[in-house]
């Protein structure tokens, strides 16, 4: 949006250019002058106001620029005083909970199968978690050292080369070709417009349209019998020349140094220390949780029985109304203390959170919210100031003469 307002502004100046240099021979563009310097005043104007917001303009520390910057503390203490006073209240908490009625909505959702099975696996989770004593760390750790020791320090180009190689001379690779071809042969019938557009695009100006059509579709039908002759033709020159190729880089990564160590650097870039660390902790979370799993049997006694007391509670919660009363009461009195009690420190996570923001960084945060609408104002500024300039250039030249 800031390139978009700033090539209005370039376009206007060089219209203003423009005019300004012919209104002699032109006295038209007097009109046309005026118009562009408006929006040239307007367009400089409202860049201004809304960089002063942001940042000083062009650096220069004018008065009452880099508002948000140098305001940043003030702004995070009155957020944070609007969210105590406003949300953080203990009777607009309770008001809320009543009108929820969440004993009965919790007890609604716990009597039915799925929730009385969703609180079992979260109890089983529970459950499994106090069982599990193996620090993540150290296993990850003992990963990661087995990946460093078996799959990073050995090469990789000679085995990759050698398997590549038994899987080209055995021909497996000629159906992923096949599949190529045919893909290939499919978006060319299908594109007809596309590979036309594109000679169009790359044909000299002077070249009159009907040209254009007779190569470009000259061109289609040249790709199209090509590519069907790639796809009709097993032993058609371009099949064997991505065989040939594709057998040279299995022998190349085998015995060529230099693609050796390509191959090499390209294992260094895929797995890198952080990746190897993030695959270790993959790996292993990837085992824990089916360790995990496998010990909580859905069809066990125990799994059972704690569902039906699930779901029985859930019931009793729906049709006793002293024990919904007395949940709701419980759960308003709880959250109506913690709001009391803490309501300060709560509202001072957003103060205090806004403190530690660096101020420049605070301003870019903010900018990338509203920063788009606000360049909107730089664009209304100036055809505004244009619309603006004309206007009372008309005016004045009605009132007073040329």
């Amino acid at each position: 949006m800031k390139t978009l307002a700033l090539s209005l502004l370039i376009a206007i100046a060089a219209v203003f250019a423009v005019a300004f240099a012919l209104q002699r021979q032109f006295p038209w563009l007097e009109y046309v002058r005026s118009a562009a310097e408006g929006g040239m005043v307007g367009a400089l104007a409202d860049w201004f106001a809304v960089t002063a917001l942001f940042r000083h303009p062009m650096g220069l520390k004018i008065p009452h620029t880099a508002i948000i910057p140098r305001r940043k503390d003030q702004i995070g203490s009155a957020l944070s005083g609007f969210v105590e006073d406003n949300f953080l209240s203990a009777d607009v908490v309770r008001a809320k909970l009543d009108s929820v009625d969440i004993a009965r909505k919790a007890g609604s959702w716990l009597s039915t199968p799925a929730g009385a099975d969703r609180v079992a696996k979260e109890g089983a989770a529970v459950i499994r978690g106090a069982f599990t004593v193996l620090n993540d760390d150290d296993v990850q750790a003992v990963i990661e050292a087995l990946v460093r020791k078996h799959l990073l320090a050995p090469p990789w180009g000679p085995p990759v080369g050698r398997l590549a190689e038994r899987i080209f001379d055995a021909g497996h690779h000629h159906r992923l070709v096949d599949l190529l071809v045919d893909r290939a042969a499919d978006w060319v019938a299908a594109n007809y417009g596309t590979v036309t557009h594109v000679v169009t695009d790359r044909s000299p100006s002077w070249v009159p349209n009907f040209a254009n059509e007779l190569v470009g579709d000259k061109v289609y039908i040249e790709l199209s019998k090509f590519v069907a002759a790639v796809q009709s033709d097993p032993n058609h020159q371009v099949r064997e020349s991505i065989d040939k190729y594709l057998k040279d880089l299995a022998r190349d990564l085998q015995y060529d140094p230099a693609m050796i160590a390509r191959a090499e650097s390209l294992k260094g870039q895929i797995l890198g220390d952080p990746e190897v660390r993030d695959l270790a902790r993959r790996t292993w979370t990837t085992i824990k949780h089916a360790l995990l799993d496998a010990v909580n049997d859905p069809q066990s006694e125990l799994y059972h029985r704690f569902t039906t007391g699930v779901r029985d509670f859930g019931t009793r919660l729906v049709s006793d109304d002293e024990l919904a009363g007395k949940v709701n009461a419980w759960i308003g009195e709880a959250a109506g203390y913690a709001v009391a009690t803490y309501r300060s420190d709560i509202a001072g996570v957003i103060e205090d959170t806004i403190a530690r923001w660096d101020a420049e960084e605070t301003s870019q945060k903010i900018e990338l919210q509203v920063g788009r609408d606000l360049q909107y104002i730089r664009l209304n500024g100036t055809i505004v100031g244009a619309l603006a300039g004309l206007v009372i250039y008309a005016i004045a030249h009605a009132i007073f003469g040329g």
